[in-house]
């Protein structure tokens, strides 16, 4: 640890999940209590720490150069997501995270909301509005978007992917979702089983800022009930692979979705080890088509750093 790094003892936090991708959360409202990044992969270390594949701060966004800035458009940002991997890099979003976010904001009673009622978030990945409904959160991700949009208007592909597992590299999709990822399609359930996630899949080419890869198993049918589905693993840059990843089930949708054609529905289901998140288009106020995510989201613990 660095001489900078104040210690942590005393510091209260919460233990909480969004099918099963987990976060250490910590109320830090006038940003007094910078967190250094080997805090952090302590923190999320899940033999010498609590545990998790990130860290979330919340800090009221003024308190923050990042969510000052939001805040000039969005005056209703008052909070901000101040999001870290579990090796203590930073990262621009987390869909997950950002419902398990606002629950943690009720649970400390730093916010109210109601069903049907939204906060507005300050996150890296810009503001995100999350709306609470009876089964936990939607959020507004924003609008999707190619990191590659040339390769992937000719080819339907724009990078290759070797993972451990596959016995040859897979043709692959990479989409920004305030975040990048790169979607892999597999022929079924078994090789997506057998797909070893221990190690980070190699992409050619990689995103500027590196990015997570999932890899995903249509379903067949693709489409019941005017829903698509389908089945998700994902290894997150600075983490490994985690039981869910809400960007990364959107970029699955937005990938088997452009792959599937002009008849592909809107609305999705995306499995993934820790439970299933929906995943829904439609056209934004801002003239472009808008992901949102749904999901649960659940506080398991809270207590005080010895």
């Amino acid at each position: 640890m660095t001489e900078a790094a104040v210690p942590l003892t005393g510091l209260r936090f919460a233990k909480g999940h969004g099918t099963g991708n987990d976060f250490v959360l910590v109320a830090d409202p006038d940003g007094e209590r910078d967190i250094a990044p080997e805090q952090v992969a302590l923190l999320c270390d899940r033999h010498r720490g609590i545990g998790g594949d990130g860290l979330i701060r919340a800090v009221r966004s003024m308190h923050l150069p990042e969510g000052a800035a939001l805040l000039a458009d969005n005056p209703d940002a008052e909070w901000f997501m101040d999001y870290r991997n579990g090796d203590g890099s930073l990262s621009e979003m987390c869909g997950n995270g950002v419902r398990v976010f606002v629950h943690f904001l009720i649970d400390q009673g730093l916010a109210s909301l109601a069903e049907g009622e939204a906060l507005t978030i300050g996150t890296r990945g810009g503001v995100k509005v999350v709306a609470r409904t009876g089964t936990g959160y939607r959020v507004d991700m924003g609008p999707w978007e190619f990191i590659f949009p040339e390769q992937a208007g000719e080819r339907g592909t724009d990078s290759l992917v070797e993972a451990a597992g596959l016995d040859v590299a897979r043709p692959a999709l990479s989409v920004s979702m305030g975040n990048p990822h790169t979607v892999v399609a597999l022929a079924d359930l078994a090789e997506l089983e057998g797909t070893r996630l221990g190690a980070a899949p190699a992409v050619t080419p990689v995103p500027p800022y590196g990015t997570n890869v999932e890899f995903a198993v249509p379903a067949d049918p693709l489409v019941t009930d005017d829903v698509g589905h389908i089945t998700m693993r994902v290894h997150e840059r600075g983490v490994g692979e985690t039981l869910s990843c809400g960007t990364g089930a959107c970029a699955a949708a937005v990938a088997t979705r452009f792959w599937a054609g002009a008849t592909a529905p809107d609305d999705w289901a995306v499995a993934v080890p820790g439970g299933t998140v929906g995943v829904r288009f439609f056209p934004g106020a801002d003239g472009r088509e808008h992901v949102e995510l749904s999901g649960p989201a659940v506080i398991v613990a809270d207590g005080v750093l010895a």
